[in-house]
């Protein structure tokens, strides 16, 4: 196993300030929306230093999950909480790691059913290889190459990233 500090985390959390800058700057409305769990707190933390005009939104993909075979009928889904309006608006995404993509595109399942935005743009924390699905990151605080048997988890807590074998 090998963990990622939170000073180490922070740094990520740093790469990724400038270019979403630049984003705002040339699309000043644009809405932030965080994936629970990790994604919102990175979202959280993001939010509080860009300081955008929307306020920050928050998505539970539990209903859109596409594994329902795997782990069961019966998903726990919390409130998901957008508001503002997404259409026409450019919807920057955030989650804390990109593995299958499957989560992103449960995500973006939810965003249309909140209306139909220009665009949206992905930001996540750690990017890995190994996606099922044709979904990459447009910001991304690091590319952490780990073998197919591993795991990539941010402990919101500890604020620290983990990396370990399944």
């Amino acid at each position: 196993m090998t963990v990622h500090s939170a000073d180490t985390v922070d740094s990520w959390v740093d790469a990724m300030i400038d270019p979403l800058d630049k984003l705002l700057q040339l699309a000043p409305d644009a809405g932030l929306i965080g994936i629970r769990k990790g994604g919102v707190s990175i979202a959280k933390r993001l939010h509080e230093r860009l300081q955008p005009s929307s306020p920050l939104g928050e998505l539970d993909i539990a209903f859109y999950r596409d594994d329902f075979a795997q782990i069961g009928l019966h998903p726990v889904v919390g409130p998901s909480l957008v508001p503002f309006s997404v259409d026409n608006k450019t919807i920057i995404l955030i989650d804390d790691v990109l593995a299958s993509g499957r989560t992103v595109r449960a995500a973006m399942n939810e965003i249309f059913d909140y209306g139909r935005p220009a665009r949206i743009v992905l930001a996540v924390l750690v990017q890995r290889a190994g996606h099922e699905l044709p979904i990459r990151a447009d910001i991304i605080g690091t590319q952490l190459d780990v073998p197919p048997d591993s795991y990539i988890d941010f402990d919101p807590a500890t604020g620290a990233v983990i990396v370990g074998t399944r």
